[in-house]
């Protein structure tokens, strides 16, 4: 009871900043009526959404995390209603978050404000500590929601359904000029609805890692393989088209890490026979798409280094040095103001923003979210039935991806994180939670059922 009202207070709370921010966000820039018109009742609509349907508000919201070209994204702002209502019904799980991570990640947030001390542009500051608060909030609501067969699958579902959308009508627009094509490239590189082409493919990549797992260990889909193998090709291509090297590397190591993990499982033998034809089916997809477009070339360009790579090392060292000339960090999104180039790694924005503490907090919590995941890859502990093995290999993929980009306010980022938590947090048979999430309790018949459908 007290933890519903808790919620509801800070329901209460968030809306009531969200207002604030709107009707601040309207008076310094003025939008035409029906556009602010549209925005409401797009608003109204999520939330009568959000109080019938749930789930199906869930899963809308999961889909639009394929669109993040402004900020907030649509996604933010339907999953804003989404949590607001959560919290009102008591269904923000707060007891099935690992308390380190809930730990870790106020650490995190305070260092934040300490180190706002020094900030050059408040206003960038505060958007960009907003936005933190945001994914932040955003992956502790959703290592909640993921609790049973059901809601996991209404998850990967909207995931996978976004991801394969986005590559294909990514790679369409390089070859067909339909209306507003352009808007999803940029030259030759696909893009789709992100900012930069280095966002799509990693965002592609823990969707393709997870369509192979349920290729090679079908639990949460039941499509055919061939529809599998089919879906699976249009990711591949959508990465390769994407000509992002960080997302390359990023999916190398993954599908590595996966196949590692797979072969050591009993029954490993057959698995990683089923991952190498899947893994051939989509080479040969790539070999025969890189002909028919005639892409080689620019692939080739792509694969050798840059000369705006000096460039970037150059923006990275000079967040190092900031680090030792601010110890408590110059502020969050402060890195812009100073240096001409963005940090490029997340690694390098912890450091120069919240200085060496920042820094250890945030390796601590992505070191024990890899502690998390290589424990439910090993126990084969799958998250309701998401697989471990493509939950480990999608974070190892990521953590090399951060080295070079910044992903901090990436919300995949923070979907696979809550993923990894949510497995983590799953109750052991003959444990009170177990007991209290069990198969044999009420809202899990309906969910097991439901799912059965």
């Amino acid at each position: 009871m007290a933890a519903r009202s808790a919620g509801r207070l800070a329901a209460a709370v968030g809306l009531l900043l969200f207002a604030v921010a709107t009707g601040v966000a309207l008076s310094k820039h003025p939008f035409p009526w029906t556009l602010v018109l549209a925005f409401g009742i797009g608003l109204l609509g999520t939330l009568a959404l959000a109080v019938a349907r749930y789930d199906a508000a869930v899963g809308l919201g999961i889909v639009l995390l394929a669109a993040v070209r402004i900020e907030p994204a649509p996604a933010d702002l339907i999953l804003f209603v989404v949590i607001a209502v959560a919290c009102v019904t008591g269904r923000f799980y707060i007891r099935r978050i690992p308390l380190i991570v809930t730990a870790l990640l106020s650490v995190f947030l305070a260092l934040n404000m300490l180190a706002s001390v020094e900030l050059i542009d408040v206003g960038r500051g505060v958007t960009f500590f907003a936005i933190t608060l945001y994914l932040v909030i955003f992956s502790l609501w959703l290592t909640g929601y993921v609790h049973s067969t059901y809601t996991a699958r209404v998850v990967l579902r909207a995931y996978i359904f976004a991801a394969v959308f986005s590559a294909a009508i990514s790679v369409l627009a390089l070859f067909v000029a339909f209306p507003g094509h352009d808007f999803l490239i940029r030259g030759p590189r696909a893009q789709g609805l992100f900012k930069d082409p280095n966002v799509l493919g990693p965002f592609l990549v823990p969707a393709a890692l997870m369509l192979l797992e349920e290729t090679v260990a079908p639990r949460l889909l039941r499509a055919r393989l061939a529809s599998k193998l089919v879906l699976l090709s249009i990711l591949t291509i959508g990465i390769l088209f994407a000509f992002s090297r960080a997302a390359w590397l990023n999916f190398v190591i993954g599908a590595f890490v996966m196949f590692c993990v797979l072969s050591l499982r009993r029954g490993g033998g057959r698995r990683a026979a089923t991952f190498v034809v899947a893994g051939v089916s989509a080479t040969a997809v790539l070999f025969a798409a890189l002909a028919v477009t005639s892409s080689f070339t620019f692939l080739s360009e792509r694969a050798r280094f840059q000369t705006y790579d000096v460039q970037r090392f150059g923006a990275q060292l000079s967040g190092i040095e900031l680090a030792t000339k601010y110890p408590l960090g110059i502020g969050p999104g402060q890195f812009e103001r100073i240096s001409p180039i963005s940090a490029h790694s997340t690694y390098v924005r912890a450091l120069s923003e919240e200085g060496v503490l920042g820094l250890l907090v945030v390796l601590t919590l992505l070191l024990l979210t890899l502690a998390f995941a290589g424990r439910n890859a090993i126990l084969g502990r799958d998250t309701y039935g998401i697989g471990s093995a493509a939950l480990l290999a999608a974070w190892c993929g990521l953590l090399a991806n951060s080295v070079f980009i910044d992903t901090l306010h990436w919300r995949h980022f923070w979907f696979l994180a809550a993923l990894i938590w949510a497995g983590a947090a799953r109750p052991v048979a003959g444990s009170p939670l177990g007991q209290a999430w069990s198969p044999s309790s009420p809202r899990s018949r309906r969910s097991a059922s439901f799912g059965r459908r």
